[in-house]
Parts: structure tokens; C-alpha cells; sequence
């Protein structure tokens, strides 16, 4: 955890999406200092009819390349959100190519009851994860 779900169009050979994710993944362990084997990634792929994605209101440029990431989380305070979000970007432009305003982001937190990672043990409740999150 922190589990990140992309929703992108449809498209993307399995190299480029691999790069993507190991982008975001530079950026999820910078900002949040977790460890390197903390990764739960999830790829949706849309038809463009599936998958509208406009700017708020903001007039920001979208292209076939925009990516909404949800992020379901643990709470993190705004500088590391902010932190994460700055990555992010940077990551995505200089690996694929993503220009920052083809990326959208949106948190959602929960608390440590709300996870399971196996054996049907609430891990970080149990103890089982303790001290090797420490970033979370």
C-alpha cells in the first residue's frame, strides 16, 4: 500500500505501461518513503468513449496520453500528497513522455483496519507489518 489504480486509454504496448508503472512507482517511493517491494498497482484500460476526463474548469490541455490515478492510502500529510504529486509528473514526463497536465491524481485515505494483505490478518493491526512501514 498505498494502492494505485490508473485509468487510462486504451492503447499502450505492455512496454510502455510497464514504464509507467515503474515511474510511478519512483515517485510513490520518494514521496512516501516506503519500501521497495510496497507496490499494489492496478491498470484500467478505457475505449475513449469510457473515459472523459476534463479540466474543472481550468482550460488544462488533455491528450490520448492523460492518466487519472486514484490513490487509496493510509493518511498522509499535504506536503508528502504535494510531494507526490510533483514526482509523479516529473517521473511520467521524463520516462513516457506524459506532459504534466495529462495527469490527474485523487487520494483516498483510510486507516490501518481497512487492509488485509493476505492470510485474512488485518496485518498492520496484528503487529505483522510494525516498524517495516514507517513511512506509511
Amino acid at each position: 500500500m498505498p494502492l494505485l489504480r490508473f485509468d487510462i486509454l486504451e492503447g499502450r504496448s505492455d512496454a510502455e505501461l510497464e514504464t509507467l508503472l515503474d515511474a510511478a512507482h519512483r515517485a510513490m517511493l520518494a514521496a512516501f518513503n516506503v519500501p521497495a517491494r510496497d507496490r499494489y498497482q492496478i491498470v484500467h484500460e478505457h475505449k475513449p468513449s469510457r473515459l472523459i476526463v476534463e479540466d474543472t474548469g481550468l482550460d488544462i490541455p488533455r491528450t490520448e496520453k492523460m492518466i487519472f490515478l486514484q490513490v487509496t492510502s493510509r493518511p498522509r500529510g499535504r506536503e508528502a500528497k504535494e510531494n507526490f504529486y510533483r514526482l509523479l509528473v516529473d517521473e511520467l514526463e521524463k520516462s513516457c513522455g506524459i506532459a504534466s497536465s495529462d495527469v490527474v491524481v485523487s487520494f483516498i485515505e483510510n486507516t490501518d483496519e481497512d487492509w488485509s494483505f493476505g492470510y485474512g490478518r488485518a496485518q498492520f493491526l496484528t503487529g505483522e507489518l510494525g516498524g517495516k512501514l514507517e513511512g506509511n
